[in-house]
């Protein structure tokens, strides 16, 4: 059987961790932060878990994670 190729774009975006969990970055950090909230521009800062749902899909992209 030939391998399965990973998509490169989420295994930009994800990790795996040794419990099996998958980690992402939170979303709007990038630009026009003057006018998000100070609260979540500091939570946002940190990792956060997928949802069951987004995890079982993002394990299909990444076969080998």
């Amino acid at each position: 059987m030939p391998k399965i190729k990973t998509k490169r774009s989420a295994a930009k975006r994800f990790t795996f961790t040794g419990t099996g969990k998958v980690k992402a970055r939170h979303s709007t950090q990038r630009h026009m932060l003057s006018s998000k909230p100070k609260a979540a521009k500091r939570l946002h800062r940190k990792a956060t878990y997928l949802a069951p749902g987004d995890a079982a899909l993002v394990r299909l992209m990444m076969p080998y994670g």
